[in-house]
């Protein structure tokens, strides 16, 4: 076939370094710019593929998210821009490790098994961050789209939960929005504006938050978006990538390590302050008291403001909506969002975050329905009818697809604003136990095995006793080691009554995590 000749001649502009091996992992393939040439022209081949597969738009972003600036990577989006299924990550993986002379085999295998017409048309959206190796990399995908007679977008210089939006956009024929950036500026600016009109007499330091760019793409995307939110909002944004390195003592995940305030942020006692990380996927809020002290809004307290906001105003409705009882019941998965995604899709409404802020709510079509047929009742009461364009404004706010730390903020900011809170009354609905998080490099994470929701560690041997017994010798402790799903670290959590009770019963986790699992490079150190 003339399209599999061009395949093997393109392939050679990208060729695979001998004995390299990667793996797609929760967040796709990451690892130092300089080994993914060849990823990023074989996953442009793989979203070609899955685009005939499904007869639908596929989406490729390059991104390495909060990794270093010299990382790269790059994650397949689905249809409805959800992430891409686990047998096609294996497929992923499965042609990313092809010699160069099986390449071909290995194509034709996955064209056998998934049985692909592959006179289908195929489309394919790719969009790309800030790093300095994102713009060769995804021509390099651009490439291996072109080289299967695929069609192409190339949004250019977008967040991920930008083009995951865009993705299902496409897939939906327009019903989710417009497949543009302006479009998703106006789509949820609109939203935004709707919510805050409820909120009575905001003053201009009410409306004023801090922004940690991390020196990336959700920097550069902000700015474009603020004349949208004309002056509902007053964004000082720092880390905006003119002058730092992205991620570097910045971003989401840098502050929520680290439980300090980024670089390059001058924050005022009790101002409400937020980070992006690198691809802005994920959200962290925080704030210092007039003692000083610094207080992390992470994940779990974003969680926590957008479920009993939510849960407010569908207790209006109890009568009415058959999803009630479902409203507050917990749900535990692995870590990842693809798993939190997944357990969230079971529900009617389902709020989910990860601690580290990446998260979203997902409304059924049955909820979306229910809301949309009492928007349009004639007999509510006033107090019904608001809180009816309430919800219906929230869902239009927030990205379904993925976890998007623009959107994730406009909708804190307006909850804040309609419920009349400040940070600290944020913080007041619970108080965390202290606690830290740690992580250990070893030569090879798949030592480590988990179960129970990756709350118990199965192998290596000893370990899990080995954290039983340094648990039990603190108060209101708990500790959980889990690998992580893109780099050769083990991360370490710990809680305990006290600050330093938590950091050193993390220490003491980590030692045995590098003694037992095969620690690289010098011990852990104490934190104090």
């Amino acid at each position: 076939m003339a399209q599999f000749k061009e395949v093997s001649q393109k392939s050679k502009l990208h060729p695979k370094p001998e004995g390299l091996t990667l793996q797609y992992g929760t967040a796709g393939f990451r690892t130092h710019a300089k080994h993914l040439d060849h990823i990023m022209f074989r996953m442009g081949l793989l979203a070609t593929l899955r685009s005939k597969k499904t007869k639908s738009t596929i989406g490729v972003m390059v991104t390495a998210s909060h990794n270093p600036e010299e990382d790269n990577g790059v994650k397949l989006i689905d249809p409805m821009g959800e992430m891409v299924t686990a047998l096609w990550e294996g497929y992923a993986t499965q042609l990313a490790n092809a010699e160069q002379d099986s390449l071909l085999k290995e194509l034709k295998d996955i064209i056998e098994k998934e049985d692909i017409n592959m006179s289908e048309p195929a489309s394919v959206y790719v969009g790309k961050d800030t790093r300095p190796s994102s713009a060769s990399l995804s021509q390099a995908v651009l490439d291996g789209v072109s080289s299967l007679g695929g069609k192409t977008h190339d949004y250019g210089l977008v967040t991920t939960p930008q083009l995951h939006y865009m993705v299902c956009c496409c897939n939906t024929h327009g019903c989710y929005g417009s497949p543009t950036i302006e479009g998703y500026y106006q789509k949820l600016s609109q939203a935004f504006l709707q919510l805050t009109q409820n909120a009575l007499n905001r003053t201009d330091d009410q409306k004023r938050l801090l922004v940690d760019g991390a020196n990336g793409i959700g920097a550069l995307k902000m700015r474009e978006m603020e004349p949208f939110l004309r002056s509902e909002m007053q964004v000082v944004l720092s880390n905006d990538g003119s002058s730092g390195k992205l991620n570097h003592m910045c971003g989401a995940d840098y502050v929520k390590v680290q439980q300090n305030a980024p670089q390059g942020m001058n924050m005022g006692v009790g101002e409400r302050c937020c980070s992006f990380d690198g691809d802005a996927d994920r959200i962290v809020y925080y704030y210092t008291d007039s003692k000083g002290c610094f207080h992390l809004l992470d994940g779990d307290k974003i969680a926590t403001l957008i479920s009993t906001y939510l849960k407010e105003l569908l207790l209006l409705f109890r009568h009415m909506f058959q999803f009630m009882l479902k409203l507050v019941t917990v749900c535990c998965t692995k870590t990842g969002v693809k798993h939190l995604h997944h357990a969230a899709q079971e529900y009617d409404i389902g709020v989910y975050f990860e601690a580290n802020g990446h998260g979203t709510v997902l409304f059924s079509k049955a909820a979306q329905k229910q809301i949309q047929d009492l928007v349009k009742d004639p007999n509510s009461n006033d107090e019904r009818k608001r809180a009816v364009k309430l919800l219906e404004s929230t869902i239009n706010l927030i990205n379904q697809t993925v976890g998007d730390a623009i959107s994730d903020m406009l909708v804190i900011e307006a909850v804040l604003a309609i419920r009349g809170m400040s940070a600290q009354d944020w913080d007041a609905i619970y108080t965390d136990l202290p606690n830290r998080q740690l992580k250990v490099t070893v030569s090879d994470r798949r030592v480590i095995d988990t179960t129970d929701a990756e709350r118990r560690a199965v192998s290596p041997e000893g370990l899990q006793d080995t954290i039983d017994s340094l648990v039990k010798k603190y108060k209101s402790a708990r500790s959980f080691v889990r690998p992580s799903g893109t780099e050769d670290v083990v991360r370490v959590y710990a809680e305990a009554d006290t600050q330093e009770s938590a950091d050193s019963l993390a220490h003491e986790v980590s030692l045995a995590v590098y003694r037992l699992a095969g620690g690289i490079g010098d011990e852990p150190k104490p934190l104090h």
